[in-house]
């Protein structure tokens, strides 16, 4: 596993009420993290998977995606290294307009987002639901990077930034929870910034 040097953080420094606790304004800057290489996603192969306990488990590609409602988010991000970027823009289409084409059965509690390189996440149903996340492939009216997550992320604001999933191939809802990668390995199983819930045993 190849852990990039903004891993470790970088000091802290307060001072702004759009900053959760220990958090500093990265500025003009987006560090780039990542625990593993780069891929280099062809938009022509690339699908989107929303099942498990849905009513009609779904795949968009490329073209099928894109002719979904297009929705945008302009706010701020925060990453667990302790660095926030202020008034970010991401365009791309809303979890919510996926899971009207998919229904989501009742007893979905939880869902467990993977990646086109094998990373995983998990959510609260609730944190991906209600105008909280969207899949985006733009970022800032530009195609978003392959180093910033592109052809398409998953964007959960909200949340420290590990919870928005790079490369994002599959959503799959179930009724519990399962610990994707950065959980299993220390991290907290939600991570509001706003509550420090950085590691396994914060608040």
């Amino acid at each position: 596993m190849a852990v990039t040097r903004g891993f470790t953080g970088r000091p802290r420094r307060g001072g702004n009420d759009r900053l959760p606790p220990g958090q500093y304004d990265t500025g003009a800057g987006w560090p780039t993290l990542t625990a593993e290489l780069t891929p280099q996603v062809d938009v022509d192969e690339w699908t989107m998977t929303v099942d498990g306990l849905v009513d009609q488990p779904t795949t968009w590609d490329w073209r099928g995606i894109h002719a979904l409602p297009n929705d945008s988010y302009f706010g701020d991000i925060h990453c667990v290294t302790t660095w926030s970027k202020f008034d970010t823009t991401f365009t791309g289409v809303s979890v919510d307009s996926l899971l009207e084409v998919t229904g989501v059965k009742p007893e979905a509690t939880h869902v467990f987002a993977t990646s086109t390189t094998g990373y995983t996440t998990n959510l609260p149903l609730a944190d991906i639901t209600g105008g909280k996340a969207w899949i985006v492939w733009e970022f800032d009216g530009a195609p978003l990077t392959a180093e910033h997550g592109g052809p398409v992320r998953l964007l959960v604001p909200h949340l420290y930034f590990w919870k928005s999933a790079k490369w994002i191939t599959r959503i799959e809802l179930r009724d519990h929870d399962e610990q994707g990668f950065w959980e299993r390995n220390g991290y907290h199983d939600r991570g509001d910034p706003w509550l420090e819930q950085r590691y396994q045993g914060d608040a």
